[in-house]
């Protein structure tokens, strides 16, 4: 499988599962324009299950209220005034590894979609994007997707960038500057269950859940970690040290 396959682990836990059934899907909406905020509000507002838990016109103000409110998923202009959407990204990440951030652009830009990918954006969406397919795209990194690796594999020479800082993490190990999407909570939970050597049925037992969510859950995992078995995605994990050693 491609090392680009998934943008996948960094050391930070968190992601997808980014609420429980029933809930709303709570947005922070962060741009310096009042009227785009505004109209994003009142179209988001539509949707019975989102819940518009605040608004930011700059980078201090995004921080604050995503401490304060712990959206699960932050709209982020990528022209915010300095220090700009990309850093303000990177630092709600830093401290809600969880929430799902969508960058909204003017333009493709290539450095953007690159930086975007490092700050661990879950999407980079242009402005312009129709409402159906804006609505489409919360509900997907809501649920975990990182919708971000489509415009990878859509832009040759950021997958070649991409690549390379892969192998240099590959060469320079931990120390390196994570750039890769965690994986989530309940896949590292999954994987732990497994790593003591649960079948499928008895972690969806264990979790209160169907055995095909486990599956759902073993394929993600499989993507995002670029192997080929369980058994490999049960050692990699080990090795990063998301998941303890089995039980004798």
């Amino acid at each position: 499988m491609n090392a680009i396959d998934y943008l996948g682990p960094d050391r930070r836990r968190g992601g997808p599962d980014r609420r429980t059934v029933g809930e709303v899907t709570k947005i922070l909406l962060v741009d310096d324009h009042a009227l785009f905020r505004m109209g994003m509000r009142g179209l988001l507002e539509r949707e019975p299950d989102f819940e518009i838990v605040g608004e930011a016109q700059d980078s201090r103000g995004a921080i604050d209220l995503a401490m304060e409110m712990s959206p699960d998923i932050v709209l982020m202009d990528l022209s915010l005034p300095p220090p700009g959407g990309i850093e303000t990204t990177q630092r709600i990440k830093r401290e809600l590894p969880s929430v799902g951030i969508i960058v909204l652009a003017v333009s493709e830009d290539e450095d953007a979609l690159f930086d975007a990918i490092k700050a661990g954006a879950a999407a980079f969406i242009l402005k312009d994007v129709g409402p159906d397919d804006l609505v489409t795209i919360i509900r997907r990194v809501t649920a975990g997707e990182y919708l971000i690796n489509d415009k990878v594999f859509a832009k040759p020479a950021v997958a070649s960038r991409v690549l390379k800082e892969f192998r240099e993490l590959a060469v320079y190990g931990q120390e390196a500057a994570p750039i890769f999407a965690p994986l989530s909570p309940r896949e590292v939970e999954i994987l732990d269950n497994i790593a003591q050597g649960m079948t499928n049925k008895q972690v969806a037992y264990a979790l209160s859940i169907s055995e095909q969510t486990v599956k759902n859950h073993m394929s993600s995992i499989l993507r995002k970690l670029s192997v080929n078995d369980r058994t490999q995605a049960v050692v990699y994990a080990m090795r990063q040290g998301w998941i303890r050693m089995p039980e004798d």
